[in-house]
């Protein structure tokens, strides 16, 4: 019989958490307990917060449930493993979607691995090779999770860095938020030697190190970090305008893009909209970013992003020519 109840508590919520419904009378057997201790462990995971459900009758049971709140999961060894190589597999090479809250998760989850399960996890990842990566530059993931924890946790973080011209400077910050792009992630922070906001390239920053100062957030001009993002590309000596025409409306198109690239402008009639934005993408990337909304959209300028979606479209054409399966 096991006497430990928050070891019995974890076990039973393991089981619970896994998709099926447990009869009682097995739930009592697993635990080495009578279901009168089940149905009082159970009381206790709901008081917690847990939505178990039961069910009546002779083939009644237990399982969780989706609630209102998300509370504590509890892993097993393979599950844990599972999540982090898949977490720093994308973080690591910026695919779009996996944005700063999964950073964040991934931070956490190693943050409390026992060692002989961080090492399964890098042993794991530096023998995968993986069949696709992204169109940006590969991330340490390693950078992302000590970034993360220190945006979550409000504490000043030290790193070397590369600009684009190659010169290297040593920068403390007052990290505020980090914004992925779906090429490249980017760190938003108070930079204290300068005594002013400063937008940097991840891919460029090494040395990564959370100093355990802490700090009270300021506030960022724009509001917003991927407004702020935006702004920042503006400046920049490669960025250029676009102004392209989509055939729907300014909300469905929204929807397709990243945020930091702008917002789309409702044309006459409202059945289209027009996006004029600063970007500092390369235009190859343009147009396979605007091609892969899926919308119907004209390119109006400028004109090498022009005859960047003409070659484009031109090169898919002769990928399947007529005819073939």
């Amino acid at each position: 019989m096991t006497t430990d109840t928050p070891a019995r508590l974890l076990t039973l919520l393991s089981l619970l958490q896994t998709p099926r419904e447990w009869p009682g009378g097995e739930l009592a057997d697993r635990l080495g307990v009578s279901r009168r201790t089940v149905r009082r462990d159970i009381d206790r995971l709901r008081e917690l917060g847990y939505p178990v459900q039961a069910t009546m009758g002779a083939d009644g049971g237990y399982r969780l449930v989706a609630g209102k709140a998300m509370p504590p999961l509890v892993l097993d060894d393979e599950e844990a493993v599972a999540i982090a190589v898949g977490l720093r597999a994308g973080a690591g090479h910026a695919v779009e979607g996996l944005d700063e809250a999964s950073v964040r998760a991934l931070a956490k989850l190693e943050q409390v691995l026992p060692s002989r399960l961080r090492h399964r996890v890098t042993t794991l990842q530096a023998a995968t090779t993986p069949m696709t990566t992204g169109d940006g530059p590969s991330i340490a993931t390693g950078t992302l999770t000590v970034m993360a924890s220190t945006v979550a946790g409000h504490e000043r973080l030290r790193f070397a860095y590369r600009a684009g011209d190659g010169t290297e400077s040593r920068r403390v910050t007052e990290p505020y938020r980090l914004v992925s792009t779906g090429r490249r992630w980017y760190l938003i922070a108070y930079d204290l030697d300068r005594e002013d906001w400063r937008t940097f390239r991840v891919d460029r920053v090494s040395e990564p190190f959370a100093t355990g100062a802490r700090f009270t957030p300021r506030e960022l001009p724009t509001g917003d970090a991927a407004e702020y993002l935006r702004r920042s590309m503006q400046r920049r000596n490669d960025s250029y305008e676009v102004d392209v025409l989509f055939l729907d409306a300014p909300e469905v198109v929204a929807a397709r893009l990243p945020q930091w690239i702008g917002t789309p402008e409702a044309a006459e009639g409202g059945a289209s909209c027009v996006l004029r934005a600063t970007v500092s993408d390369a235009p190859e990337w343009m147009a396979v970013r605007l091609a892969m909304t899926g919308l119907e959209f004209r390119v109006r300028q400028p004109a090498e992003l022009v005859d960047r979606v003409r070659e484009l479209g031109a090169r898919l054409g002769r990928a399947a020519p007529p005819g073939t399966a």
